[in-house]
């Protein structure tokens, strides 16, 4: 939503100035992130009058999301920005700490790397399983695509020069896995035309909670007059505030108890764990990056960047409302170490009269996770006497609580090499070929301890079920967009297209051992080969789905003053289909969007003030629903059709050289347009003709609000030499549905409306600087997810366990009231 940045006289002629009084400024208080970068100074002749010193304007903002550098009043496509000073104004270090400011984005979160994005109100919902369904929209960092199978990277936001958020369909520019929109990150670059560095140290403490703190630091260094390199590293530690309170679980079956007290004594009835604890989801993230750019010549240039971070995530994030507020009760170990690191190269130059870019990396992520799963065993041994079926090697009954280690390894390749003619000519090209292909190899260990040797997992002990499968998503693809100046520099034509060809395969081992289960079709039981599968003890399927189409774009854009631009589009997304975990269920197809267009981009009151916004409508054609289903495994079918209808909108003012005023608004109708009926036919098409739909025609889709905006404010002053500011931001979610199914949807609940509030002030003077924050000033305990462990018609079962009379279901929030102060010093 910024579409511009403040500019404001230099403080020796501003002390002159009549200030606007700080009440007006609280009572005007609406901006939003549309100030893509803070307050530049520029310094004004002594003689310039005081009528002229007053004024405020709002300054372009590059953008570079069309492939080409340009103005972005100038694109006509719907765009919100977040830039260096406002990333750093908000204290964003995260993924949900800017998302928040980007009306078109909704999400749902498990905890630090584990985040579903959604955009325009394309979100059927589902469990986040790490090996689900492609996303829907697409994460960028730079030039490269770093959304991997089970999510993008949650990247540490410092030395950040913008977020760009590109709502709608961007099929023909970035194809798959854009099909709702598309966030770019884009870092600072080495320049070679100065030393510069940065630091910036600060800490925080959460209310209830624990105590955190951040540093990082950033220095150019130019090498040569074409040439320089640029570090970075960061280290964080996040403080926790969700309690792992001190609790027994008894099972029927067995009547053995488990307790997670530290002070506990194991009996043969009771097994004592000792992994209560306060604040227990702590983080501690550490990163660096290393860039380089060397100029070859006037034309050419190449710039490798190497970037890596390691995250290391104890707990849950989510709190068990029939515990407490802030509360679980777990007994099993449960933490995350996520690693990435990425090596990618951008070579621009020059060949007669067109750009031409190269842009290539290789990702790898690893995920380590432990989780505690013993709901499932809970919830099956209280209603279904699932723990009569475990026993020892003596034939005793055990603890039949599951847990589970988990490894996750990731390798990304991705390609692209395009060409862009001229950006003043009147007939405009951007036009390329991009290659990706993505492995994902997925170990998930179900472990019972005590497990009899007969029913575990042949080499793998106290393994009740193995999950062993490798997953490989190929994408290739030729693009191109095309522009033509019907009337110059008044009314524009676009046409685009991309053609693409995808192959995704998914193979392995999946299930119980034989003597668990012996008349299975999967697991040992079900084998189609002898041959061992990467260490399970064989392999029960290995399947592919190839698909091959195109997607098409026209646009046309009315320039109808300098300052003034209306445009309409018709553009296409897709995402591509895949294979099922559960290996004996059918493919699940494609999912396509179409959008209808039409929005403008004005300037108004001699570009002090700026109104922006789009209004669309979006046809989604089976579209991709996964659920948790039997044994707990993902399912993913193709459900039906949907439209979206919405608004998109953000104001920003510059109201004087001292307050920045704004507001960024979206609005959306997203509701099905053909019943779900749970199943498909047998060539994977939806039915729709069925007695009992699970989710009727018209229901709204899960996750994204009808409503979402952000309001914010920043009023600066000085206090003898020093610049001070003050500021405030608001932020309002909608009520959201917790899911697609009504009867499932009943069981968790809706996601209720909230609205946050954050706080800030500080001073700065010359090259250092301090401020202070207080984020969740009404402590407002955000719904961001609601999700069971096991099938919702299990472990959401109301009145079945007296402790539990709506079932167990968890519930994702924001953090806590935090107060925060924070030091930074340029070099």
């Amino acid at each position: 939503m910024h579409s511009t940045k403040f500019r404001q006289p230099a403080r020796t002629q501003r002390a002159r100035l009549t200030r606007l009084p700080l009440a007006a400024a609280i009572c005007l208080a609406m901006t939003s992130p549309a100030f893509a970068q803070d307050a530049g100074q520029t310094q004004a002749p002594a003689t310039t009058p005081p009528a002229e010193q007053k004024a405020a304007t709002l300054e372009s903002v590059i953008v570079t999301a069309q492939k080409r550098t340009e103005n972005l009043q100038k694109v006509p496509v719907s765009i919100q920005v977040l830039g260096t000073e406002k990333l750093e104004e908000l204290h964003v270090k995260n993924f949900d700490d800017y998302v928040k400011y980007l009306p078109s984005v909704a999400y749902q979160t498990f905890g630090p790397g584990f985040a579903q994005i959604y955009m325009r109100g394309v979100a059927s919902g589902g469990d986040g399983n790490h090996s689900g369904s492609l996303p829907s929209v697409g994460v960028y960092l730079d030039e490269q695509p770093v959304t991997t199978i089970q999510g993008p990277l949650d990247i540490h936001m410092y030395d950040i020069a913008r977020v760009e958020a590109l709502a709608g369909p961007q099929g023909t520019l970035y194809g798959a896995s854009a099909e709702a929109g598309a966030l770019r990150i884009i870092t600072n670059k080495p320049d070679p035309s100065g030393y510069a560095a940065n630091y910036s140290v600060g800490t925080n403490a959460v209310d209830g909670g624990g105590v955190g703190y951040t540093a990082e630091g950033m220095v150019n260094i130019p090498i040569s007059t074409n040439s320089a390199i640029r570090l970075v590293g960061w280290h964080e530690h996040d403080a926790g505030y969700i309690d792992n309170t001190v609790g027994t679980r008894t099972f029927p079956t067995s009547g053995i108890t488990v307790s997670n007290a530290k002070n506990c004594a194991s009996t043969p009835l009771l097994e004592c764990t000792g992994l209560a604890r306060n604040n227990y989801n702590d983080a501690d993230i550490t990163g660096a990056r290393a860039a380089l750019k060397i100029n070859l010549n006037d034309d050419w240039s190449i710039s490798p960047t190497v970037m890596g971070q390691r995250s290391v995530v104890n707990g849950n994030f989510a709190f068990d409302p029939a515990i407490g507020d802030l509360e679980i009760n777990h007994f099993y170990p449960e933490k995350t170490t996520d690693r990435w690191w990425q090596a990618a190269m951008t070579v621009e130059g020059k060949i007669g009269i067109f750009d031409v870019t190269y842009s290539g990396a290789f990702l790898r992520r690893s995920t380590d996770e432990h989780n505690d799963y013993s709901d499932y065993s809970f919830w099956y041994d209280t209603l279904y006497g699932y723990g009569a079926y475990l026993y020892d090697n003596s034939g005793n009954l055990i603890n039949p609580s599951q847990y589970i280690p988990g490894l996750d390894r990731y390798t990304k390749k991705s390609h692209e090499l395009r060409i862009a003619s001229p950006a003043d000519e009147r007939l405009r090209l951007v036009a390329g070929v991009f290659w990706e292909r993505q492995l994902h190899d997925i170990q998930q260990e179900y472990k019972v301890n005590n497990l009899a040797d007969s029913l575990s997992t042949p080499g793998w002990p106290n393994t009740l079920w193995l999950t062993k499968q490798v997953r490989i998503d190929r994408d290739e693809a030729v693009f191109g967009e095309l522009s033509y100046d019907l009337i110059p520099e008044t009314l524009t034509a676009t046409v685009g297209g991309r053609y693409f060809r995808s192959n995704n395969s998914l193979g392995g081992y999946f299930g119980f051992s034989s003597g668990f289960f012996p008349g299975s079709s999967y697991g040992e039981a079900g084998c189609i080969s002898p041959e061992p599968f990467h260490g399970a003890p064989c392999l029960d399927f290995d399947k592919s789905v190839k698909e091959t189409g195109s997607l098409g774009k026209v646009n046309l854009t009315w320039q109808i003053t300098p300052s003034k631009m209306v445009y309409v589009t018709r553009s296409e997304g897709f995402r591509p289909g895949g294979i099922n975990r559960r290996g004996t269920l059918p493919p699940y197809k494609a999912d396509f969007l179409t959008n209808y267009e039409a929005g403008w981009k004005t300037t108004w009151l001699d570009n002090r003030l700026s109104f922006n916004g789009s209004v669309f409508s979006q046809d989604w054609k089976d579209f991709q629903f996964s659920i948790l289903g039997a044994n707990g495994l993902t399912e993913i079918k193709n459900a039906n059709q949907a439209r979206i209808n919405g608004l998109e909108s953000e104001l920003n003012w510059a109201a004087t050289y001292n307050l920045q005023l704004g507001a960024g608004l979206a609005f959306y109708d997203a509701k099905l347009t053909a019943n779900y009926c749970g199943f498909t036919d047998a060539n994977g098409t939806p039915v729709t003709d069925c007695p009992a739909p699970e989710a009727p025609k018209g229901t709204q889709l899960p996750v994204t609000p009808r409503l979402k905006g952000n309001l914010l404010a920043r009023y600066t002053f000085d206090i003898g030499d020093k610049e001070a500011f003050l500021q405030a931001a608001a932020v309002h979610v909608g009520e959201r549905q917790s899911d697609l199914r009504l009867y499932e949807r009943s069981l968790l609940g809706t996601l209720d409306a909230y609205t946050t509030l954050d706080l800030s002030a500080g001073i700065r003077k010359d090259r250092w600087a301090v401020d202070v924050y207080l984020n969740n000033v009404f402590d407002t305990r955000a719904q961001i997810n609601k999700y069971t462990e096991c099938a919702e018609a299990v472990c959401a079962a109301h009145n079945v366990v007296p402790q539990y009379p709506n079932g167990q279901v968890y519930t994702v929030t924001n953090q806590p009231r935090t107060i925060g102060i924070r030091f930074t010093q340029d070099f």
